[in-house]
């Protein structure tokens, strides 16, 4: 089993910036993709950025140049920093991790609960 716990959110005025951290723990053989990803009220959860086990990562155009991802292997740890904060930015943040528990298994995608990122002045 993979545990995911996000940290960094909470209320930062416009044009701010933010440091969310997700940390893996577990039980686990390799951790692969991972990403961020955010749900604002009455919306679909989308994909805002996503890093592999070697470094490449991908951004949707919407935030392509405010939001850099980056991983520390080492750590279990995926970061996401966010600058140049909007109001339309406001939504639970969650991370995921595409991994497996034993060499040769499947790849499961594990979930963490999310953190909240509120921007308002």
């Amino acid at each position: 089993q993979v545990q995911l716990v996000e940290s960094g959110g909470g209320l930062v005025p416009p044009g701010g910036s933010l440091r969310l951290s997700c940390a893996a723990s577990g039980s686990f053989f390799s951790i692969y993709v991972m990403g961020w990803y955010r749900q604002a009220p009455g919306k679909e959860r989308e994909l805002v950025a996503m890093i592999t086990s070697d470094g490449r990562s991908t951004y949707p155009g919407s935030v392509k140049g405010r939001f850099t991802i980056s991983r520390d292997n080492a750590k279990n740890t995926v970061y996401l920093q966010i600058d140049s904060l909007r109001p339309e930015d406001t939504a639970v943040y969650s991370c995921n991790a595409h991994a497996t528990r034993r060499a040769g298994e499947l790849v499961t995608v594990y979930w963490g609960q999310g953190t909240q990122v509120t921007v308002s002045s």
